[in-house]
This record gives structure tokens, sequence and C-alpha cells, in this order.
């Protein structure tokens, strides 16, 4: 399928500040993996608020201003918007101004939770997110340990008001079998909005963004995939995108023999 623009809003495109790019020299090779992908807009997206890395806005930011005018310098053609992979804690209220969201009014957020469970007090935060006006864009639920055994957990707060993000490479199978087939579940319950790459700038970690967009296009239909790639635009410009349509995942009965 070819697209005349897409837009990837989950990036580790930034050089030296997280656990994506380690150089310059990795984001501009990221940089122009993206334009060969068909990649056009670029949120980039550092880790911020977990374990090891804070990234404060105004250096996001600043970073975002330098590696554009990089990028210009050597003509290539992508545009990049300052964002933040933001690591759910319980402080987010208190450190509100300090987010970026994926628009610039702040009207979504990318909200990461630790890859091995969701915290207890998630749907507390992102209540509180919401009554602030930004709806959390919860990334790659299809890697999260808890969510893989009990899908309800993100079809409730899908329900609460909350969108979702699958990974491109999730998709396509870089992660295994299992996670593929749970990612293609959740787009057939429509329990996930949009596609991103989380390019890391590591192996296994690059650019398939054009290569998911066309296979949820053979799996389920061209408008699918069009419709991801719409909603990648209308976040980044602030444009209402809610879930709909959206279901529960059957789960598997157990059959016992006596």
């Amino acid at each position: 399928m070819d697209f005349e623009k897409i837009v990837d809003l989950h990036c580790h495109i930034l050089p030296g500040i997280d656990d994506g790019s380690q150089s310059l020299e990795d984001s501009i090779a990221l940089a122009n993996e993206a334009v060969k992908d068909g990649v056009t807009h670029i949120l980039a997206t550092p880790h911020h608020l977990d374990n090891k890395y804070v990234n404060h806005r105004s250096d996001v930011e600043r970073l975002v201003k330098n590696f554009q005018a990089e990028l210009d310098s050597r003509q290539i053609p992508l545009k990049i918007f300052p964002g933040q992979e933001v690591h759910i804690n319980g402080e987010l209220v208190q450190k509100y101004d300090d987010l970026l969201g994926v628009d610039l009014k702040k009207k979504y957020m990318l909200l990461e939770f630790p890859h091995s469970n969701v915290p207890a007090y998630a749907e507390k935060m992102i209540f509180e997110l919401l009554k602030l006006g930004t709806t959390p864009i919860i990334v790659h639920p299809e890697r999260n340990k808890e969510i893989q055994k009990n899908t309800d957990i993100l079809y409730k707060f899908i329900q609460q008001g909350a969108l979702a993000q699958v990974t491109a490479t999730s998709y396509i199978g870089g992660f295994g079998d299992d996670v593929a087939k749970l990612s293609q579940k959740f787009v057939a319950h429509n329990l996930v909005q949009i596609v991103a790459s989380d390019a890391h700038a590591m192996r296994g970690r690059d650019f398939v963004l054009s290569e998911a967009l066309s296979q949820i296009g053979h799996d389920f239909g061209k408008d699918k995939a069009i419709q991801f790639e719409k909603n990648a635009e209308d976040l980044i410009n602030g444009f209402n995108v809610m879930a709909s349509n959206y279901s529960q995942i059957a789960k598997k009965k157990h059959f016992f023999f006596f």
C-alpha cells in the first residue's frame, strides 16, 4: 500500500538520551531509514520518568529543534516534533507541566506501563489525566505480561476513555508469533487505534511501519489501514480520535475431564 504521508507517533530517534539512538550518526541513519519506509513526520518520544531516564520538556524541545536543523542541513525530508514516552507513576499530576503531549495542547499523551505488570493505580491515574483534559494512549499493550494474560485489562482502559498503540514490529512478528497474534486480535477487536514504529536504532527495532500498515490492510481491508494512518495524523494535530466498535476478546475455554 502507498500512503502520501506516514506519521510515526512513537520513536526514539533523538541521540544519546535514552535506550534508543546512541549518537547523531545513529539518529541520521534512523531518519534515512524512516524516509525510505515512507515516513514523513515523526514524534520524537524519549523515555520520561521511568527508572532510568528523565527527559524534561524543555530539553526535548531544544534537542528536537537542533536535530531538525541537522536534518534540514542534510536535506533529509523529515519533520520532527517533540514528545515523550511517559512512564506511569503516582506523580504525573504534580509533574503535569513537564509532560509533553502527542499534540501541542496535550490533548493526547503516550503512557507506558512496566513490561511485567499493570500498576494497581493505573485506572485512577488514567482518570486523573482524563480529568485534566489529556487522553492517555497506552503504548505497546501487546508486550505487557499482565495484559497478555488478561486482555480485559486493556478493554477496561479503552472503556474508561483511553486509547492504545500497537508496535509495528509486534504486528509483523518481530517479537514472536504469540505477540503478533495478540496484536492482530487487538486490531480485530478495535482495542488499538494506531500503529507506530517504536524504533530504537538497534537490531529488530527499526522501521517497518509501512509493512505493518500494509499487513493490517491485507488482514482487515485497505480502509482499516488508512484509518490507522489517519488516526496518527489526527492525534498529532489534536483532532478528535475515539475508540469505537471495540469488544472484549473471548477467553479460551478450559475443558475438564473426569
